[in-house]
């Protein structure tokens, strides 16, 4: 009997989007409009960062009936505190209908409180693990981070691909943070998406591992998304399979 053919490969599509604690370029704080943003870049998986208030019960930017009322996203339950949708204002995003399998929280070394999170999905056809991250504006400390989340995602790679994405705050196109994390993994250049109105910084990043093919990616640059945040939305398309 002839071998049975392999499974048909798929494509899905991830963002990444420091919404700012939805505050706008306009000095206005307006979820709703953070929300359209998401609806106009359209992808299956988003990692947040700045998702949550910094400071009394650090409630979620984004209330959740807004969510479950006016997208087609889920949040990724990560358990930590009542009113937060993140961890240190990280948080994942998933397209309804895509099975949350785990998920966790990352303490990783740092100067500012910074964590990383991590969910292992099941998109379609694939076993996909994310990593979510939002680095130390300290380089020092970037390179301490870096090496920490690369070692844990090329650890993830044993169960299936593997993608690690977020606001890196790494200006210089060679560095430490860049070279710690390209020893297992590629690291994707969406683009300038730093600050939304005139961008020049690279900070927002997405990087994989050898068993997903980036078909393309981007910065998604909208007139809407030139208000809601500083940052602009990087997105990547992948083929797996």
């Amino acid at each position: 009997m002839p071998d049975p053919a392999p499974p048909p490969a798929s494509t899905f599509k991830v963002a990444s989007y420091n919404i700012h604690k939805g505050l706008g370029t306009d000095r206005r704080r307006d979820p709703a409009r953070i929300l359209k943003v998401l609806s106009e870049v359209g992808a299956d998986v988003v990692c947040l960062q700045e998702a949550d208030l910094r400071f009394g019960t650090r409630a979620s930017v984004l209330p959740g009936f807004l969510i479950e009322s006016h997208t087609d996203y889920v949040p990724v339950p990560l358990d930590v505190q009542t009113d937060s949708m993140g961890w240190h204002g990280n948080a994942i995003l998933v397209r309804r209908g895509i099975d949350v399998e785990s998920h966790d929280i990352i303490h990783i070394p740092c100067l500012e409180p910074r964590g990383v999170v991590t969910a292992r999905l099941r998109v379609g056809g694939t076993a996909l693990t994310v990593f979510g991250m939002h680095l130390d504006l300290s380089g020092l400390w970037r390179v301490r981070q870096a090496r920490t989340i690369a070692a844990l995602g090329e650890a993830a790679r044993e169960q299936g691909p593997v993608v690690l994405m977020g606001d890196l705050n790494e200006w210089r196109a060679v560095s430490g943070c860049f070279r710690e994390f390209g020893r297992h993994f590629t690291l994707l250049d969406p683009g300038p998406s730093f600050p939304s109105r005139r961008p020049l910084g690279r900070l927002d990043r997405i990087m994989h591992c050898q068993a997903l093919v980036a078909q393309d990616c981007g910065v998604h640059r909208s007139a809407l998304a030139t208000t809601a945040s500083d940052h602009l939305p990087v997105w990547a398309e992948f083929l797996s399979g």
